[in-house]
């Protein structure tokens, strides 16, 4: 599904956050938002996910505007997101997780495609396991097993190697782009991490708010 970003402004306490983003992800199209931390990507983010209303500018999915008034709907339909925080429900297992995740998306659970997921993912010995007894990498790959259940249309991932070692980095990055060819999903990752640039195609530069050309 195309994601469309024109014109998106945002201002805080008068000091210009974004100005003037515009880009677009074709269908299918994988796409890197590399920029240093503070530079707005976390915030452009929320934006294109509806969690945000932007001052200026609109953010579309295939012919839809998103914003906060109609991003629940628009991101049940469409999106899976991995958060930089990854936000898995402590006091419930991995599995659980991802159940929990189909059931507020869809209305119903998959249990075959949890199990299928987490076993393409390799972390199906850990189904049982809660987020706290999992390794950082085990995590990751709970993170994204969970933004794939719901059988997203646009993958987006918020920081996902952020304090990984090379070797995690690499196989994050993989998962992140086989799971976006497996879904037929858009994919677009925001990070400071330029290990990802070899891994994408096309690269977007975002500085002090802006898309550098």
């Amino acid at each position: 599904m195309q994601l469309t970003v024109s014109k998106v402004g945002k201002t805080y306490d008068a000091q210009s956050v974004l100005s003037g983003i515009s880009f677009e992800a074709a269908d299918e199209e994988r796409v890197l938002l590399l920029g240093p931390s503070g530079s707005g990507k976390s915030t452009l983010l929320n934006i294109i996910c509806g969690l945000q209303s932007a001052d200026s500018g609109w953010v579309s999915i295939g012919s839809e505007a998103i914003s906060p008034s109609n991003g629940d709907v628009i991101r049940k339909r469409n999106m899976g997101i991995i958060f930089q925080t990854l936000r898995l429900v402590s006091a419930l297992s991995v599995k659980a997780n991802l159940a929990l995740a189909q059931k507020l998306q869809n209305g119903s659970t998959d249990p075959a495609m949890i199990d299928q997921t987490l076993e393409r993912l390799g972390i199906a010995n850990r189904a049982k396991a809660r987020p706290f007894e999992l390794s950082q990498g085990e995590a990751q790959r709970a993170a994204i097993a969970r933004a794939l259940v719901v059988r997203p249309k646009i993958l987006i991932a918020d920081e996902p190697t952020s304090a990984l070692d090379h070797a995690n980095t690499q196989t994050v990055a993989e998962l992140l782009l086989e799971a976006a060819n497996d879904a037929g999903a858009t994919l677009l990752v925001a990070t400071h991490d330029d290990r990802l640039k070899a891994h994408f195609e096309r690269t977007l530069t975002l500085s002090d708010g802006r898309l550098e050309s």
